[in-house]
């Protein structure tokens, strides 16, 4: 079985408005904030509206994210978590299958 390498891979993606403003209110809800800061032992996060679909690892990617938020990964400000698939799944959001969320820790 041979691997195939991947050049070029489009992670761009449009989520429609509702299914948008669902996601959102499940990313932002006290409960799940309260639960990312127990796990990162910060006291506040504060979602801030950058999506991201993980895309395959490359020479380009090596982190298996879109360049753009390679500073995010970098930075100690910041945490990048996989969106829930259960929150995917409420939200109605089927495409793409996976999508990662950047928070910026507060405290």
């Amino acid at each position: 079985m041979a691997l195939k390498i991947i050049e070029n891979f489009d992670g761009g993606f449009t989520l429609e408005a509702h299914a948008k403003e669902n996601l959102y209110k499940l990313l932002t809800s006290e409960a799940f904030l309260n639960q990312i800061c127990q796990n990162l032992q910060c006291k506040q996060v504060e979602f801030t509206e950058l999506l991201f679909q993980p895309v395959p690892y490359s020479k380009i990617t090596p982190k298996g994210m879109p360049l753009e938020f390679e500073q995010y990964h970098e930075s100690d400000k910041y945490v990048i978590i996989n969106v829930p698939p259960n929150f995917m799944f409420t939200a109605k959001i089927f495409q793409p299958s996976r999508l990662c969320a950047v928070y910026k820790k507060l405290l």
